[in-house]
């Protein structure tokens, strides 16, 4: 049923301290070995519902970087940029079954089937979708496009975390590569990977992604009347891969469980979306075997079930 302003802070309040202890069964990424460094027991919540209000709990303020989060934003961008058919002609929108890393492409060359925009191949290839004079431009238009969702103009890159994914980010290297040998991206490869590594390095709260996941939900229009950010199609089309791609290789049990569109990043972030209801941001770093946030898992599955959320 519709909750009043104090049941959903003393809900989510509630629902914090009952998933606190997936926190610390969750495992640091280190294979990044900047994002070791987070703090297991940093946990926020941040909802924004469809008529603008605002409710949150815990470390909703707390920074770390959007990793995988941005790739929704990489896939609208390349939407806009070009157009629905000319994503789709080089992207296939089926789960791959495969880790987000994956690397053993047996065939010659790479097949679109093969690709998926929530995949990190994928991603890199809309890297190299996104217009621009220069690589600057095309990133700086990225960051712009992320603030702006965010309403959030301070959002900046994690440097420690950008150099540190570039040293270690030989597997992605590698991806790209890939794309570069089988002809489906003819850019400078170091250069789509700057993009790419600066992108997984920009720095939100649970806040900026509650407010992401919002114009989602709300099909592309921001919180200001008549602001459209970007157009229901799109939002309808990154709403529905999100569905069955988001969550990695767990997705097809988190639709179950949740039943929302949602993306997560090895930061530790999960953004949610709940259409014509609300935008969803939660952080807490310790994650599951599949990349996902453990207790942001729990915290989505009680929340769903709630508020009855689940679309299905």
């Amino acid at each position: 049923g519709r909750f009043s302003v104090i049941h959903m802070e003393e809900l989510l309040e509630r629902l914090l301290e009952e998933c606190r202890s997936y926190t610390r069964l969750g495992k640091l990424a280190d294979y990044i070995p900047e994002l070791s460094k987070a703090d297991i027991n940093d946990f926020g919540v941040y909802l924004v519902n469809s008529d603008g209000k605002e409710f949150y709990a815990g470390d909703f303020d707390k920074k770390f970087t959007i990793q995988s989060i941005i790739k929704p934003l990489l896939l609208l961008m390349a939407l806009m940029d070009n157009t629905t058919e000319y994503v789709r002609q080089y992207i296939g929108v089926e789960a791959t079954g495969k880790p987000f890393n994956a690397i053993d492409y047996s065939e010659q060359l790479i097949l679109k089937e093969h690709i998926n925009p929530m995949v990190n191949i994928g991603a890199i290839e809309m890297c190299s979708m996104i217009h621009g004079e220069t690589y600057e431009e095309r990133f700086d238009r990225l960051l712009a496009f992320t603030r702006k969702l965010a309403g959030n103009p301070e959002i900046d890159v994690d440097e420690a975390v950008y150099l540190s994914e570039k040293r270690t980010g030989n597997k992605n290297r590698a991806l790209a590569y890939l794309l570069k040998s089988s002809g489906i991206i003819d850019d400078d490869v170091e250069e789509i990977l700057d993009i790419y590594f600066r992108a997984c390095s920009i720095r939100v709260t649970c806040k900026d992604l509650a407010n992401i996941g919002f114009v989602l939900a709300n099909h592309g229009r921001g919180k200001k009347t008549g602001e459209v950010l970007f157009s229901g199609r799109h939002a309808r089309f990154v709403n529905a891969i999100l569905t069955t791609c988001g969550m990695y290789d767990g997705s097809g049990d988190f639709a179950i469980k949740v039943g929302l569109p949602a993306k997560s990043g090895v930061g530790g972030g999960i953004m949610a979306v709940s259409p014509t209801r609300m935008g969803i941001g939660i952080y807490s770093p310790g994650l599951d075997k599949k990349g996902n946030s453990l207790a942001g898992i729990q915290m989505l599955e009680q929340l769903s079930e709630t508020l009855y959320l689940s679309m299905f």
